[in-house]
């Protein structure tokens, strides 16, 4: 089943009406490059296509030579580099293109940001245009979904993700295996071709870890003693992990330090398939016990899409108190300042007082099965 990407429109307007390029991340196997080859047949410009792979390629594009790259791209009107993190000084080399080849069109993808980041941040400053590519999301879902399609979905998307082709799969047995392909094959390819990450074992080990403590505050110094590691290196996996767009994190929210746990962050799956596959656990929701857990991984994660799809600009938090009040979840932005807290079912729950108290000017509201459509869409 094809689904239409959200950023696809604006993308197309970006290369049309810009002469800035676009860097498009994402991790592997979210669609980029099918994106990217949708944008291509749009816009009909004669386009050379580069994987970042093959040396014939990557020698020319880290060459900082303007007459090799420009013996390369002559003649073309888009140039569209895949998986650009494999470049070796893949920024400056772009920033000769863009200040020497103005009329080439660029796109370039990388299902990094580890090094590819790094390389192009202080070149291509004021250059590009930067979007991040998710899994599938709710909203990109509700283009072709009614309420009652999306609706039907959710139990297949708290277990096994919303990786795009797993919506061609037609059975469950299809979609597990796609999985742990998925895992086995991609998950850690570029994490552990990064210098000093060797240990594919300790950061699978790692990850369950993780995935058993979703929705909870995480204590580097615990995950460091269960895996015999330095907190130092747990939080440098984590943060690559990060990178790699398997991982996000939501730090505490405090404006009274005396009384709000700040220390310790919160670390959410960005899709709940590769989570749940890491622990060997893809029985249905009747059968689980962890469904707290996948709602709010799955409520915070869509809203992350949301926000970043639909350009909201808001800085993501949650709160808790030494005295146990706590909120799933805080949006802060344009000046305003709203708690959530998520309850799977029709379970409904009040403003915490310790809230109320502490930020009466703040908003609130509870997500459950009724209103949680609203809330992502």
């Amino acid at each position: 089943m094809q689904i239409k990407r959200h950023i696809t429109k604006d993308l197309i307007e970006k290369i049309k009406s810009s002469n800035k390029g676009i860097v498009l991340y994402g991790a592997r196997q979210v669609g980029k490059t099918t994106l990217v080859n949708e944008i291509i047949n749009n816009l009909h410009l004669k386009t050379l296509m580069v994987d970042g792979d093959q040396s014939k390629y990557m020698d020319i594009f880290s060459s900082r030579n303007l007459e090799k790259i420009k013996s390369l791209v002559s003649g073309f009107d888009l140039l569209f580099i895949d998986e650009a993190q494999r470049i070796p000084e893949i920024g400056i080399n772009l920033k000769i293109i863009f200040d020497n080849i103005p009329t080439l069109k660029v796109i370039v993808t990388g299902s990094s940001s580890l090094d590819l980041a790094s390389q192009i941040r202080e070149p291509l400053t004021g250059r590009v245009w930067t979007y991040h590519l998710y899994p599938i999301s709710l909203l990109e879902l509700s283009k072709t979904h009614n309420r009652f399609q999306l609706s039907s979905q959710l139990d297949d998307l708290l277990v096994y993700g919303s990786y795009p082709e797993l919506f061609s799969f037609q059975t469950l047995k299809e979609k597990e295996e796609y999985l742990v392909n998925l895992a086995d094959a991609y998950l850690y390819k570029d994490l552990l071709a990064f210098e000093g990450l060797k240990n594919s074992i300790k950061i699978r080990d790692l990850l369950k870890l993780l995935a058993f403590q979703v929705g909870s505050q995480v204590s580097l110094s615990e995950l460091g003693r269960s895996l015999s590691m330095s907190k130092e290196t747990v939080a440098k996996y984590i943060d690559f992990l990060e990178k790699s767009s398997v991982l996000m994190r939501l730090k505490g929210f405090s404006r009274n330090l005396r009384k709000e746990i700040v220390k310790m962050d919160k670390i959410y799956f960005v899709d709940l398939g590769i989570r749940n596959i890491l622990i060997g656990n893809t029985k249905p929701l009747t059968d689980r016990n962890d469904i707290g857990q996948l709602w709010e991984n799955f409520l915070i994660v869509e809203r992350t899409k949301s926000n970043a799809y639909l350009g909201r600009n808001v800085s993501q938090y949650f709160w808790r108190t030494y005295t146990g009040a706590e909120l799933d979840y805080i949006e802060e932005g344009d000046g305003a300042l709203t708690g959530f807290e998520f309850k799977y079912g029709d379970k409904v729950r009040s403003a915490p007082n310790g809230w109320v108290g502490a930020y009466p000017e703040a908003g609130y509201q509870c997500i459950n099965a009724s209103s949680y459509l609203d809330f992502l869409l």
